[in-house]
């Protein structure tokens, strides 16, 4: 063979590797993940954590997941869900209710007691969402996962263990759902996110909040409190939560690198996700007890008190929310249809 012949070749060869080396550069995806709690904190440790290093692996490294808790690309909690349309962030995790009205339907699964557990509750309300709300509510957004943490705990500077005892109390609530439920209840809600729930328990601006076990050790709320108020096999409420993608960074990937972010979205990550969050009550429940903290648990009997109150919220809520696009009592019942269908 000529040395002329061997030079193409090695020619050739080469812009073939260039070319290889190119699309494989080509594909490959910088992520950036943001969020509002501590990178400690049980969620972003947990669930969002695992998931982006599961992400990166499957991807064999061509999606790489940058990491942003606590707000660290700037602005406030709320303003997450335009973060991610927006493409200030590629991937948020956020709470619906920090932004009233811009997810309605996500409000029936926040209904006073009507959630069974984290997990099956979370994988019921993914079922709701793909058909009710991926071409409504998140229209604008790749989703990922939705789910529900575990049974909402009031955590009060004093004991609270009937209706009355709420009479007055200045009291964190998540969501304008449960806002309304305090309300009811007599307290005097006030809407915050919850990296802003220490201080404001420190200086007084609130005097309890209602948040999940599993976030309390994150921000030290046992040191902080000494009562936690739980309701047996009931849940007083739940959040719910969203985990989403930038559309235009997610339709711009290579079809390889969308089959494993869809791979890892879905009813299953939903499911798990719950499932992680309520798991993650136990361990921050733990630390108030080990403090001698003050857990009352309310007996069936105390509950269906705060069962009759709580009744009218969902009445009110239907009444409204309904209009001639939105049947707010269909999408309730669907809701509890699919709770007890996915319910072990």
């Amino acid at each position: 063979m000529s040395f002329v012949k061997i030079a193409r070749r090695g020619v050739a060869a080469g812009a073939m590797l260039a070319a290889m080396s190119t699309a494989s550069f080509a594909q490959e995806v910088t992520l950036k993940m943001h969020q509002f709690l501590p990178a400690q904190a049980a969620a972003p440790k947990l669930i969002l954590d695992v998931w982006a290093d599961k992400v990166e692996q499957q991807s064999g490294g061509k999606i790489k997941i940058e990491r942003y808790p606590s707000m660290q690309l700037g602005g406030k909690p709320p303003e997450l869900a335009s973060q991610v349309v927006d493409g200030i962030a590629d991937i948020i995790w956020t709470v619906t209710g920090y932004t009233p009205g811009r997810f309605p339907r996500s409000e029936a699964f926040e209904m006073p007691f009507i959630m069974t557990n984290a997990e099956d509750t979370s994988r019921a309300y993914w079922e709701y969402a793909e058909k009710n709300m991926l071409d409504t509510d998140f229209a604008d957004m790749k989703m990922i996962g939705v789910w529900v943490h575990g049974p909402g705990v009031i955590h009060s500077k004093e004991p609270i263990t009937s209706v009355e005892d709420l009479n007055g109390v200045k009291l964190r609530a998540p969501s304008r759902v449960t806002n309304k439920l305090f309300s009811k209840l007599g307290a005097t809600p006030i809407g915050m996110p919850v990296p802003a729930v220490p201080e404001s328990l420190s200086k007084g601006v609130i005097d309890a909040a209602v948040i999940p076990w599993e976030v309390t050790s994150a921000l030290k709320v046992a040191e902080l409190v000494g009562n936690h108020t739980e309701f047996g096999e009931d849940a007083l409420y739940s959040t719910t939560f969203l985990f989403a993608m930038n559309k235009d960074t997610y339709d711009s990937m290579s079809d390889e690198l969308k089959a494993v972010i869809d791979a890892n979205s879905g009813a299953d990550m939903s499911a798990w996700a719950g499932k992680i969050m309520q798991e993650a009550d136990a361990p921050a429940r733990k630390i108030a007890v080990d403090r001698g903290n003050n857990i009352i648990n309310l007996t069936p009997e105390q509950v269906a008190e705060w069962k009759t109150v709580a009744a009218s919220v969902e009445k009110d809520w239907v009444e409204e929310v309904s209009t001639d696009d939105f049947d707010g009592k269909a999408l309730l019942e669907e809701a509890k249809a699919l709770i007890a269908k996915h319910s072990k």
